[in-house]
């Protein structure tokens, strides 16, 4: 039979052939007693069926090879069907531009791997990640140096460098930052550790960046040093310069043998002066102490408008006496936090009594309290004044111990605040608010 070039008039002309094939069965079946010519029509119609029904089934077969290609992702696959007509071919089109899509988005993220792959084999910071059993998905060169390891296929292979690495990485918690120090032959190791959680494929996989961090922090307490050591000289020479000079003074009038009634009360008034100043060499030094005195935070979670009532019922007679005009807020109105009350709450009188103080001047002075969560829901505390501000070259030296703009003040309040944020794992931050006053904002 010769090759038809249209599917729809073959099938036509098989169903003629296969309805005069019936015909001409069913004649010999009534009209003739040739038995084997009927059984060999009989066997000649059932092929022309099976033959009609597996041409028709043609393009299910390609459906299920073009969904065998997706399955698989087998793009290299085509489909050509010459000679079936205008619907085939618009079947065969719609098949290969799938295909081709297919290959070309395959294509570009095969590219975006790779650049990314490489991308993170260079990159300074270390990253690993590793599924919940310590099986490592992927570790970069940059993690592999800091670890001193050449592959890492599971965290149980740290065991040789420091058992307790692994259960460091196993611990962490999404989210979370921590500082570990690494033993080395030549030098300590302190790396600092930020960690994140992502599923792939139905399992749970912790994603960790690495970085040595042991220079900076160095170069920051160096510097931590020296600013103290320029307080502590200052503070201590301040003091000690008029004992030293009152005391020559003493001992020049007392080496006099004719002491006159005024030399001897020069003496005594020298001896008050002594006394007091190293009264205030001793209550700095007390004061330097209390630094290393802050103790551990005791958490509970409490509600903050109950804490802002407390600091309330607390301040409000002094702040009505100056005429001061104290606002507070807190949204939503049972926002809760989770941090030890008692040193919160030192911290925020700390903060408003500095803002009364810098108040003082003002005509009408104004002091705002309000809490609320951000973006990310930390819980942020503020405290705003329409004082005269802070400006930005003090901003950097408020919370260095000993350090005051207050002819009154110790400087160790807001070295304290800090501390104590910093032990709640937050911070304390100062700006300018609206009012053009300062505004110290507290965030957990």
């Amino acid at each position: 039979m010769p090759q038809l070039k249209n599917f729809r008039f073959n099938v036509i002309l098989r169903i003629v052939i296969l309805a005069i094939s019936l015909l001409l069965l069913f004649y010999i079946y009534f009209e003739t007693e040739l038995k084997a010519t009927f059984v060999i029509l009989a066997v000649i119609i059932l092929i022309q069926v099976f033959s009609l029904i597996r041409y028709i089934d043609l393009t299910n077969r390609e459906l299920s090879k073009f969904f065998l290609s997706i399955k698989y992702s087998d793009f290299s696959q085509s489909f050509m069907q010459h000679g079936l007509g205008s619907s085939f071919k618009e079947l065969e089109n719609s098949f290969n531009n799938v295909m081709q899509q297919f290959q070309k988005t395959r294509g570009e993220k095969e590219e975006n791997l790779k650049y990314l792959q490489t991308v993170m084999q260079h990159v300074g910071v270390g990253l690993m990640s590793f599924d919940q059993d310590g099986k490592v998905d992927y570790i970069n060169n940059a993690a592999k140096k800091l670890l001193k390891v050449n592959y890492l296929t599971n965290l149980e292979q740290l065991n040789k460098i420091d058992p307790e690495l692994v259960d460091n990485f196993l611990s962490l918690s999404p989210g979370t930052k921590k500082t570990i120090k690494l033993p080395d032959e030549d030098e300590l190791v302190q790396l600092m550790i930020h960690s994140t959680e992502y599923k792939m494929r139905g399992q749970k996989y912790t994603l960790i960046s690495l970085q040595n961090i042991h220079s900076e922090l160095e170069e920051k307490e160096m510097e931590a040093w020296q600013k103290l050591i320029r307080v502590l000289t200052h503070e201590i020479m301040n003091s000690v310069t008029p004992i030293s000079s009152l005391a020559g003074t003493v001992n020049t009038l007392l080496s006099n043998p004719e002491k006159t009634d005024d030399e001897m009360s020069d003496v005594k008034n020298a001896l008050k002066t002594i006394q007091k100043r190293s009264e205030g060499l001793i209550h700095f030094v007390e004061n330097y102490r209390n630094l290393t005195k802050i103790p551990k935070p005791n958490f509970e979670t409490f509600s903050v408008s109950l804490l802002f009532e407390r600091i309330h019922n607390l301040m409000k007679n002094e702040f009505k006496e100056k005429n001061i005009n104290f606002t507070r807020s807190v949204t939503p109105e049972n926002l809760t936090l989770h941090a030890d009350s008692e040193l919160i709450e030192q911290v925020i009188i700390n903060l408003l009594m500095n803002a009364e103080s810098a108040t003082k001047d003002k005509k009408n002075p104004e002091i705002s309290i309000k809490s609320y969560s951000d973006i990310r829901g930390k819980v942020v505390i503020r405290i705003e004044d329409n004082g005269p501000g802070i400006s930005s070259e003090i901003q950097d030296k408020i919370f260095i111990p000993f350090y005051t703009t207050k002819k009154d003040g110790s400087g160790i309040g807001l070295s304290l605040s800090r501390q104590i944020m910093r032990s709640h794992l937050g911070s304390i931050t100062v700006g300018s608010s609206e009012a053009g006053g300062a505004a110290f904002t507290l965030k957990f």
